[in-house]
């Protein structure tokens, strides 16, 4: 079967609400890149979680279709929720069989930390010692290639002590819960609206032989959490402030990421009535904000 790429820039603030029209309109599949990284090298030492030259102002969306599809229109209405219009975009054919190859090949195995690292299931762990992360990520957000996500994974590995509930809202392909509970929490909890990524992230969770729990934003949470993360985008997460801070324990510890470091601020004023914040973190021009519950 033969399908059609479809490639065009995203300001990097836009590229979930992109990937998510994209998705919801029957693309396959949805791959980013820094359209910053011009080079072929500069690609593969982003991709192996090394320092990039410059931060993520424009991403690369690349979405998977089948023929068919009015690729026009498809494009445009992804950008017009966004509230942008769509701009110059490249279209190739490719095979199945090409699709799956170059899948793989663009995800590596990521070392998140000296003992953390995300492995794609095709891939060898490179270090048997580690604690390692099988992931199939499917169509959902979360590989462990992107700044705001390893951000997290450090965060949680900081932060486990062990025995912690933890809660990983929006969790996309489930990397941080199942992380979570391989770092030694007592149970995690995941949640999203996209029943596909919830689809994945318990796939996810089988095949790491973890009891993460994963359900739908929709379904009631009547327990705080110890542990609350949450890798979004920035105006989702200032508008969840009171929610996730009663989802948040009691001297309990919250990490908000998918925001740009010129967006922190911003978020950090709606968690302040609740939280302590601690100093803010960075990486390759993402932030992470954290804090402990009052």
């Amino acid at each position: 079967m033969s399908w059609l790429a479809i490639s065009f820039e995203v300001p990097a603030e836009h590229v979930e609400t992109v990937s998510d029209a994209l998705l919801e309109s029957g693309a396959a599949s949805v791959d980013i890149a820094d359209a910053g990284a011009g080079s072929q090298a500069e690609q593969a030492i982003f991709a192996e979680g090394g320092t990039a030259p410059r931060p993520w102002k424009r991403s690369v969306v690349s979405a998977l279709v089948a023929q068919g599809v009015g690729v026009a229109s498809l494009v445009e209405a992804a950008c017009a929720r966004a509230g942008f219009a769509a701009p110059a975009w490249r279209l190739r054919e490719v095979t199945e069989e090409d699709w799956v190859r170059a899948s793989r090949e663009a995800l590596a195995p990521v070392r998140v930390s000296p003992r953390l690292w995300i492995v794609p299931s095709w891939h060898r762990a490179p270090d048997p010692d580690a604690v390692v992360i099988e992931l199939d990520p499917g169509i959902a957000f979360g590989t462990g290639h992107h700044p705001s996500t390893r951000m997290c994974l450090r965060w949680l590995e900081r932060v486990i002590r062990g025995g912690e509930s933890v809660l990983d809202f929006g969790c996309g392909s489930g990397i941080l819960a199942i992380a979570a509970m391989k770092l030694g929490a007592a149970c995690a909890d995941g949640v999203d609206i996209d029943e596909q990524a919830l689809l994945a992230a318990r796939r996810n969770a089988l095949h790491n032989r973890v009891q993460a729990t994963f359900h739908s934003a929709a379904e009631a949470l009547r327990q705080p959490s110890r542990i609350v993360v949450a890798n979004i985008l920035a105006h989702p997460l200032i508008v969840l402030a009171p929610l996730l801070a009663r989802l948040t324990a009691r001297s309990g510890r919250l990490a908000l990421a998918g925001l740009l470091v010129g967006q922190a601020d911003e978020v950090r004023s709606a968690y302040a009535p609740w939280f302590d914040l601690e100093a803010l973190e960075e990486d390759e021009g993402w932030a992470l904000v954290s804090g402990v519950r009052r």
